[in-house]
């Protein structure tokens, strides 16, 4: 009898483990999937269909970095030899080591094709910022083992973090999956890339298109994190994009720039810049194209088109997987002294937190917008500033338009895509920024982000 209770006892000790541990992985799961709160509105039913691009290949796996789920957290991308790299990133003066890195390996490479071959590899749950000499040496770890993994210099290695800020990383968990990653390597396995970067997002972003390049047909496809701590100061959180085109590398890097500024400068959640940003471009050259070497080439304002609008997608996307986010904004400046000015504006509207609530709880509250025009220090005239709500003329020459009335404006605030137009009325600058609205889920999930 005392045997049976013993047993009893030890088999109710065990499932009670059990119990713990798998109530331990749905927590898990739910921080990993937006802290528990429901996908975003904009979430697309699934992952795109993108184009493959020959001379780059993807793979996924779980190194349990931060997670003890077993979910995606590592990501490893192989260019082909004679790729180029360009990249840019975040201005944060505490930016992270694997920025770091990037900066001083993009600087060596120059744009120069890499005989080798190049890689990115990328880890979720831990930023590896602020870690001092330890984050340093977790990279040289990662880069050189997985270089050597690969047959590739580990100057050729690329590497971004995003999570927790001020933590170890656990680069042996790394190092131990690189094998596994490497024999992984899939020309279709982006979606699971993808996936492998998420932290607080809740759904994988990826865009990409295919244009013809003087007969040549060029594909274009890339992925992106982010969901809180965006701001504009080069980019979004994390964002990888692949072309088969043949670019050269200096000119890449100019268009990478540019293009950045226009569509994740643009790009705002809270206000807040990440010390992770990080934008890479890789182009395999596998196209069999004769290389754009100049912005004089035809070829070059198609492709930079192109690409402009698979950035501008991403972009978006982040925006609409804003941390608790309900609503999405296009906020339009026009009529501004110049762009710089309008970009300023914008984004005193964008960030404000009282145009953001606003945005929350459907309030057709223009007076904030009249307020964040004000605060933003750049020229701006009160008798001549107008406003509109999509098409609806809401304010103008210092005062409420004539025909306008609280119940449009309440009845166009409940749609869940806005356009917010402002015309300042001095001058021919003009600026769009994206936006979202700032509810009680963001403050939910970033009270808890550690916890």
């Amino acid at each position: 009898m005392a045997e049976e209770v013993t047993d009893h006892a030890s088999e109710i000790a065990r499932k009670s483990a059990e119990i713990e541990r798998l109530e331990q992985e749905i927590a898990d799961h739910r921080k990993a999937l937006g802290q528990g709160l429901a996908p975003s509105p904009f979430a697309p039913a699934r992952f795109p269909d993108l184009p493959q691009v020959a001379g780059v290949q993807f793979a996924a796996a779980a190194a349990g970095v931060r997670y003890r789920t077993g979910r995606l957290d590592v990501m490893l991308a192989r260019l082909a030899p004679g790729s180029v790299m360009a990249g840019v990133f975040t201005r944060s003066s505490t930016r992270s080591a694997p920025v770091l890195w990037c900066e001083a390996q993009l600087r060596a490479l120059g744009g120069a094709p890499a005989p080798e071959g190049l890689a990115v590899i990328v880890n979720a749950g831990n930023s590896n910022a602020f870690t001092g000499e330890n984050g340093v040496q977790a990279v040289e770890r990662v880069t050189t083992e997985c270089g050597a993994a690969l047959g590739i210099p580990a100057g050729n290695v690329l590497m971004a973090s995003t999570g927790v800020i001020g933590e170890k990383l656990p680069a042996e968990k790394i190092t131990a999956r690189l094998f596994e990653l490497r024999d992984a390597l899939d020309g279709g396995a982006v979606e699971s890339a993808a996936r492998a970067i998420m932290t607080t997002d809740t759904f994988p972003k990826g865009a990409g298109t295919v244009v013809d390049l003087g007969g040549t047909s060029v594909n274009i496809a890339g992925f992106a994190k982010g969901s809180g701590m965006i701001a504009p100061d080069m980019a979004t959180m994390l964002a990888f994009v692949f072309t088969n085109a043949a670019v050269d590398g200096a000119l890449l890097q100019r268009m990478t720039a540019e293009l950045a500024d226009l569509t994740f400068n643009a790009a705002t959640v809270d206000g807040d810049t990440s010390t992770s940003d990080t934008l890479l471009i890789g182009a395999s050259w596998a196209s069999g194209m004769e290389p754009i070497q100049s912005a004089g080439d035809p070829r070059y304002p198609v492709f930079r088109e192109a690409l402009h609008g698979v950035l501008r997608d991403l972009a978006i996307q982040v925006v609409k997987d804003g941390e608790g986010a309900s609503k999405f904004a296009t906020i339009t400046v026009t009529g501004a002294e110049d762009d710089r000015a309008a970009r300023r504006i914008g984004l005193a509207i964008a960030n404000s937190p009282l145009v953001k609530t606003a945005l929350a709880g459907e309030d057709a509250n223009w007076g904030r917008i009249v307020m964040a025009v004000g605060k933003s220090g750049e020229k701006a005239d009160r008798d001549l500033l107008t406003i509109r709500f999509g098409d609806i003329l809401v304010a103008e020459k210092g005062w409420v338009a004539a025909g306008y009335t609280e119940n449009a404006g309440a009845a166009y605030m409940k749609r869940a895509e806005l356009e917010i137009s402002v015309d300042v009325g001095i001058g021919e600058g003009r600026a769009t920024v994206w936006t979202c609205d700032l509810t009680h889920g963001y403050i939910s999930i970033n009270a808890d982000y550690r916890s």
